[in-house]
């Protein structure tokens, strides 16, 4: 069965997939859809792009159209499935998906996740939703306030699971999971499965059924990959240039930290590209302005760190760079599925230094492929023009923090002359002509003031 239309879904969903161009399944969707339709628990393993949120999200509306209805009531309403993800951006996408999947139905989905007012969210819960996605951070404050109700939950799906325990969301998880009732579907999807994640799966999914369509931390097929070694000085000049030579028109541009974000992204919109940053330390308005730009084509290369490595889907995207080697070896997978979607082509792009190298031993070790570089070419980079003030003053120039040079003193350049009572004789006069006080006759210092005679008070009698 690897067709949409035999999946016998409900006419308002089979409505809303075909009108999303929904016709063949993909491996993950084939063999994960009846499973969810059947109640039992999974454990899905799938390269990213590869439809995992359809894979869980349209049998879980499936079965929840039985509790379908129309009143205004939010007591009729309660939330009934929750999805969690460890992003903002992959949250909000997901809960987007999951509308267009229902929006034949009565079913509500909102979406709550941090850096945003909660009061929206809040008026959103109180007016009743049965899916509910959000981050786990966020998801916390709105239980403690009492405005998420989760007694009758009967699906939960983590998504992106392995994430969620990297950024260390593992206790939060469980304070989330301890509100639940114990009688539930539980469904746990990730491109990646490490042992950290099948002692996860033990202790909260009863009997699952595990799903992997594909070797574990395989990368896409349809991604060609290309290794470089590059000095740190000259990789914003070979990205340029392969982007040039490539014809590229637009890319993620992933960099390790959030200040080397930034700085990459002022250094290329100054060169003349369409750039956009996209890290922790932005507004999630302006992360998600970013985000919808880039969509849109009004930004060539997106700048970004591992916030953007998760489940993003934008379409076309057509390469990748890795500006940056990651020092996690599976966020080198997540990176490159932001290109190759959906059985498309794609390029990703790595620039290492010689301080690189055991990263990339990492990346080979996870994916169990031989890594090579490629030689790349610079080309000749113009030196700047120099101003005619700094040609006249080529002269060498002590910094402040030069040591200055002791002063000399003829005197202790002398060699070395035994004392004679004509030498001593003359001491006094050099010692004066050095402003060196001589010493007094009887052995007693100059510096000594004698003793002054004072009247006395009494008159002692002997």
């Amino acid at each position: 069965m690897n067709s949409f239309s035999q999946l016998q879904l409900a006419p308002n969903l089979a409505k809303a997939v075909a009108e999303m161009g929904y016709e063949t399944m993909t491996p993950i969707q084939a063999q994960a859809i009846p499973v969810v339709l059947s109640g039992q628990d999974v454990m899905g393993a799938a390269q990213t792009g590869t439809g995992k949120t359809a894979a869980f999200s349209l049998p879980l509306l499936q079965r929840m159209l039985a509790h379908e209805n129309t009143s205004t009531s939010p007591a009729r309403h309660p939330v009934r499935a929750l999805v969690l993800l460890p992003t903002r951006e992959l949250a909000d996408q997901v809960a987007q998906q999951v509308k267009l999947y229902a929006k034949y139905t009565q079913l509500r989905c909102a979406v709550v996740f941090g850096g945003m007012d909660m009061k929206p969210q809040t008026a959103e819960l109180k007016r009743g939703v049965e899916v509910l996605v959000a981050t786990p951070g966020r998801l916390l404050d709105h239980i403690e306030a009492k405005t998420a109700v989760l007694n009758q939950v009967e699906y939960v799906v983590l998504d992106e699971a392995d994430r969620m325990l990297d950024i260390g969301f593992l206790p939060d998880l469980q304070r989330i999971l301890s509100y639940l009732p114990k009688q539930r579907t539980t469904l746990l999807f990730s491109a990646t499965f490490s042992p950290e994640i099948r002692r996860l799966a033990s202790s909260y999914l009863q009997n699952p059924v595990t799903i992997e369509v594909a070797r574990p931390n395989q990368t896409a097929s349809t991604v060609t990959q290309l290794f470089f070694n590059i000095n740190e000085d000259d990789k914003r000049r070979a990205l340029k240039q392969i982007l040039k030579q490539k014809e590229i028109s637009q890319a993620f541009v992933f960099v390790n930290s959030k200040l080397g974000c930034a700085r990459l992204a002022r250094s290329l919109e100054n060169d003349g590209l369409r750039t956009a940053a996209l890290h922790g330390d932005k507004s999630q308005d302006e992360r998600l302005k970013a985000l919808e730009s880039f969509k849109k084509g009004e930004v060539d290369l997106l700048v970004c760190t591992d916030v953007a490595a998760r489940g993003l889907d934008i379409k076309d995207v057509p390469a990748v760079f890795n500006f940056d080697v990651p020092f996690n070896a599976e966020d080198y997978i997540h990176r490159i599925g932001r290109t190759g979607r959906a059985g498309a082509e794609g390029l990703a792009v790595s620039f290492a230094s010689a301080s690189d190298l055991r990263l990339v031993s990492d990346i080979e070790k996870l994916t169990k492929q031989k890594i090579d570089f490629t030689s790349l070419d610079l080309d000749p980079e113009r030196a700047p023009a120099r101003r005619p003030r700094e040609a006249e003053e080529d002269r060498p120039r002590r910094t402040r923090f030069a040591p200055l040079a002791a002063p000399v003193d003829p005197f202790f350049d002398k060699p070395y002359e035994a004392s004679t009572p004509s030498a001593a004789a003359e001491g006094s006069s050099v010692a004066a002509a050095r402003d060196i006080p001589a010493p007094a006759r009887g052995g007693i210092s100059p510096n000594i003031k004698p003793k002054r005679t004072v009247a006395a008070l009494f008159k002692t009698t002997s």
